[in-house]
């Protein structure tokens, strides 16, 4: 039970938590309306737990899924995108709104804009060609490789897909080993397994 002295505290800072909203959300407007947002970020509520958007004017940049520090992810984009970054949950309704009706089975694809710009090269072609694998099918490693123009680099083709930026809107959890092992995912096996069976692509 808290003490009468634990109490009165939390009473005292309620008025400033709120204070400290009003003036970030005021912050954020302005921002804004002078143009100087490049990065917004949103949490974003899911079955498996908390995942970090990102989302530049060209599209969604980043998804950090639920494990990940979100603090790193965050000094990342400002190194490798812009560090005029700023939490701006409106600006990314429309990914929030598709990925629950993703987690929700409502939807099978995902109609946003991305932003490549953290991938280059052949990690680049595998992670677009592992963006057109449809909802319930799923693909080899090898087939990555040779999809983005050599068949024999399976081993970078893996590791391109581990360091998808983008994972579930790029469907990386489709691409499995030869043979049908299901491989690695940068949010753990359950959760590559539990998207799946959510889509029908193994029982």
């Amino acid at each position: 039970m808290a003490t009468l002295e634990e109490t009165l505290a939390r009473a005292r800072l309620q008025p400033v938590r709120e204070a400290a909203a009003r003036d970030a959300a005021r912050f954020v407007k302005a921002a804004e309306k002078e143009d100087l947002i490049d990065v917004a970020f949103a949490r974003v509520a899911s079955p498996f737990g908390e995942l970090l958007v990102a989302s530049t004017p060209r599209g969604v940049v980043q998804l950090s899924l639920h494990g990940y520090d979100q603090n790193e992810a965050l000094e990342e984009l400002a190194r490798k995108v812009s560090p005029r970054i700023f939490e701006a949950p409106g600006r990314l309704d429309d990914v929030r709104r598709e990925l629950d009706e993703y987690f929700t089975g409502k939807r099978k694809s995902f109609d946003l804009p991305l932003d490549w710009q953290l991938s280059h090269g052949f990690a680049l072609r595998v992670l677009k060609a592992t963006a057109r694998i449809p909802y319930g099918r799923v693909s080899s490693y090898r087939e990555m490789a040779e999809k983005a123009g050599n068949v024999r680099a399976t081993r970078a083709a893996g590791n391109a897909l581990g360091g998808n930026a983008i994972p579930v809107i790029v469907p990386c959890h489709r691409v499995l080993r030869t043979g049908g092992g299901l491989g690695g995912y940068g949010g753990g096996l359950p959760m590559k397994e539990a998207l799946l069976k959510m889509e029908g692509a193994i029982l």
